[in-house]
């Protein structure tokens, strides 16, 4: 049997474009017919590492890291609505929308790695925060977002004050800062070759296509 394609998504929860980057590349997978041919791990990028526990106001958070104007922004979120639109995702911005801290949300996406349920919990935990209007960063939340994959609560819940469960989310984060990666989306292919931000789904069949024959 012919080894799977690696696909390494290295993303954080509250990146829209991560989100908009995935759903094109599983559309891809989709229409090449070839679901069995790949499999996909989540790498931890926090956006935001110092981000405190009440988190920021999107809009002042974005003029301030991007010095965009509020004209800009509204631009983008428009062109994002659109994106998800086409991809059957809602992005439902408010104005009181904050940006948070999503270490806690890497830590139990490591945890869901070994079950298999890592595109579940990450598609729940961006779904909560960018159609649900939730706040990701709180344990209520994240609770939430395990059972409703089908997780043990108690077991994930458990992970997020263990020292060295911690740590090594942070090492990984290492890793991938180390080899470049300053940017998300970035999927890497066989840990070989990598693209950046949300490629059209075209640009993402011709990759598949070159690497899978």
């Amino acid at each position: 049997m012919k080894e799977k394609l690696k696909i390494d998504i290295v993303s954080d929860v509250v990146c829209p474009w991560c989100t908009i980057g995935y759903k094109r590349l599983e559309k891809a997978i989709l229409e090449l017919g070839i679901k069995d041919k790949v499999e996909i791990e989540w790498q931890p990028f926090e956006l935001n590492p110092n981000m405190p526990v009440e988190g920021q106001n999107l809009i002042e958070h974005i003029s301030e890291k991007y010095g965009s104007s509020l004209e800009d922004q509204k631009q983008s979120k428009l062109q994002m609505i659109e994106a998800g639109e086409a991809l059957d995702f809602t992005f439902d911005y408010f104005y009181e929308m904050r940006i948070v801290n999503t270490f806690e949300a890497h830590v139990l996406l490591e945890y869901a790695r070994g079950f298999g349920k890592q595109t579940d919990l990450k598609m729940c935990l961006t779904t909560a925060f960018f159609s649900e209007r939730k706040n990701v960063s709180k344990r209520e939340i994240l609770r939430q977002a395990l059972l409703e994959v089908g997780l043990n609560d108690i077991e994930g819940m458990a992970l997020l004050d263990n020292e060295e469960v911690r740590a090594e989310v942070r090492k990984k984060q290492e890793y991938w800062k180390n080899l470049g990666v300053n940017s998300v989306p970035t999927v890497v292919f066989n840990r070989k070759s990598a693209v950046t931000g949300a490629q059209p789904v075209k640009t993402f069949k011709e990759i598949l296509s070159s690497l899978l024959e």
